[in-house]
């Protein structure tokens, strides 16, 4: 029989794992070549035991990442027997089907040794700004998307395997850029080793088996009490994501089951994969689902395989959430971040104050700009841009929050560092968060412009757009009322934002991020915070009567509480 830990000990052993994790996920910041990771934060650090169950993660992961990854390096870990391993290897993938769905994410991967023997295993996925291939929603396989790396070794024993770092060099566009953050991963793994093995001589530990048991098995014991509080039953509902022109919706249909301390998903319904590069793989339709339990049910323990056992996903292969290969998949995020916001609606009349409204930052919508400077030099800068968060049963949405990617809005100074362009504007949208008696988060706008230089013109500018709700807004709960849309404009005129955009010097690009749905009826409101959302420029005047019933008075920004009674007795549509 293994050893048991006193709680104490437990605490201070489970604590210190987190703080591992976090430290060598402290040091891509400092280490990462490219914005999407030093400043969005568009990667994830983890490690776990030596049979590949997630121990822990980085504190601020990003939950498509590492949902994925909890079941991608435990698949990879039991590729090959535990004698193909040995001290200084490192792996690297990107195999969408493997890990976290597109190619641009690419896995690093290491064994962890102490005392001669196979303890741990470390890794973290970074998402790559460059990967090659065309940059574009809508390609039609995964093989116009860019490089596919297999489960390879860039590492033998410590000997770096130059020829496989040639090959990713010679098919990226910004090679410097892209073989810098693989080392930014190598170095985050290293760090994540060296402080394993320091826990283990310090705590007089052989390995980490008795400590992952007990922590694994408390955590999942947490997870199916919280569960087995909810009455069993079948809970459903239906989402709906537009496509280009011409073509169908997008149905996402799930049926959410309760049994005991289980519950069971299954995505029976939902439409075929798609010929663009909405496909989702399995493991990343599982991370977003996961996320939504796990945010539902067990907020506060941290994430390691206990949190995912009392957790069955079924979703048919062949659909647009369970892909077969070689679909494209680049934009997954398109379809793959509405798992959580369809999870939360069926399980929102069961569980009203543990979810909350669709959120504009649904999904995280990605700007990949890539072109040649005035010397001819490439570059390739990628920005995540979020939207209003949808509000709750006690809160509104954040403003411009990108949910439930839990990335981080690029800086308009670094972008402009990064790239020739010029950020003109960045603004919130007023009235763009959905009316409710908690309203939605507001979205913003972002105007770039190509410089315009008679003398030295800027070469032509490519802007490939992987994002969402153009159509249709992020929905309110309970009789909350949607944000606004999404909307690209070039030059003030409707772009493709599936396709490949050419600029030219001189062209503007306007972007507009959606609004968070709303939570309860609007006319329930307080009326102090919709007086002090017009004082803050989030809510116009004419909102605050058409949509709240609220009437403030324009010099003095105060309630008309006579006008408003009166508005608020009229029939609430």
């Amino acid at each position: 029989m293994g050893r048991t830990f006193d709680p104490i000990t437990l605490e201070i052993l489970w604590r210190r794992l987190i703080a591992i994790v976090d430290e060598a996920d402290g040091s891509v910041a400092r280490t990462a070549f490219s914005s999407l990771l030093r400043d969005a934060h568009d990667y994830t650090c983890m490690f776990t035991d030596r049979q590949g169950r997630e121990l822990a993660q980085g504190s601020f992961a990003t939950p498509g990442q590492s949902g994925a990854m909890a079941l991608g390096v435990k698949a990879l870990v039991h590729q090959y027997p535990v004698d193909h391993y040995q001290p200084g290897d490192v792996f690297i993938t990107n195999d969408p089907w493997a890990l976290a769905g597109h190619l641009n994410d690419v896995c690093v991967m290491s064994p962890i040794f102490y005392q001669e023997r196979l303890v741990a295993f470390t890794a973290c996925v970074f998402h790559h700004s460059d990967i090659g291939g065309r940059v574009a929603s809508d390609n039609h396989d995964v093989f116009e998307e860019g490089l596919f790396i297999p489960f390879v070794k860039l590492y033998d024993r410590g000997v770096l395997n130059q020829p496989v770092l040639d090959l990713i060099r010679w098919n990226v566009r910004t090679p410097d850029e892209v073989t810098g953050d693989i080392r930014s991963q190598i170095s985050a793994n290293y760090v994540c080793a060296e402080k394993v093995v320091q826990m283990l001589r310090e705590s007089n530990l052989a390995d980490l088996d008795d400590l992952a048991d007990q922590v694994i098995g408390l955590t999942e014991k947490s997870m199916r009490e919280e569960i087995g509080k909810i009455p069993d039953g079948v809970y459903q509902a239906r989402g709906l994501i537009e496509q280009t022109k011409g073509q169908e919706d997008i149905v996402i249909q799930a049926r959410v089951e309760i049994q005991g301390s289980d519950i069971l998903v299954d995505l029976e319904g939902s439409s075929g994969q798609v010929n663009w590069g909405g496909n989702v793989v399995y493991n990343f339709t599982y991370a977003y689902v996961f996320m939504a339990v796990k945010s539902m049910f067990a907020p506060d323990i941290p994430n390691n395989e206990g949190c995912a056992r009392p957790i069955r996903l079924t979703a048919p292969e062949g659909t647009v959430v369970n892909c077969r290969f070689p679909a494209a998949v680049a934009a997954r995020m398109g379809v793959g971040h509405f798992m959580t916001e369809v999870i939360y609606r069926a399980l929102s009349g069961v569980l009203p104050r543990k979810v909350i409204a669709a959120s504009g930052g649904t999904p995280a919508a990605m700007n990949v700009f890539y072109g040649k400077r005035k010397d001819g030099k490439p570059w390739h800068s990628v920005i995540i841009r979020g939207g209003g968060m949808g509000a709750g049963a006690a809160n509104d949405g954040n403003y411009v929050y990108i949910f439930p990617a839990n990335g981080a809005n690029t800086p308009v100074e670094i972008f402009e560092s990064d790239t020739p362009l010029i950020v003109e504007k960045r603004e919130l949208l007023v009235d763009s968060g959905g009316p409710g008696r908690m309203k939605g988060g507001l979205g913003k706008r972002e105007v770039f412009r190509i410089p315009d230089d008679q003398y030295a013109p800027l070469p032509p500018v490519n802007l490939g757009i992987q994002a969402g709700r153009f159509a249709y807004p992020a929905e309110g709960l309970f009789a909350g009322r949607p944000g606004n849309r999404a909307q690209f404009l070039v030059n003030g005129e409707p772009g493709n934002p599936y396709g490949l955009t050419q600029l030219k010097p001189g062209d503007r690009v306007t972007i507009d991020a959606p609004g968070g749905g709303g939570y309860g009826p609007p006319f329930e409101r307080d009326l102090e915070l919709v007086a002090a959302d017009v004082r803050e420029g989030y809510v116009s005047l004419e909102s605050a009567r058409r949509d709240y019933g609220v009437e403030i008075n324009a010099e003095t920004l105060e309630v008309d509480i006579t006008v408003t009674a009166k508005l608020r007795e009229q029939p609430k549509s």
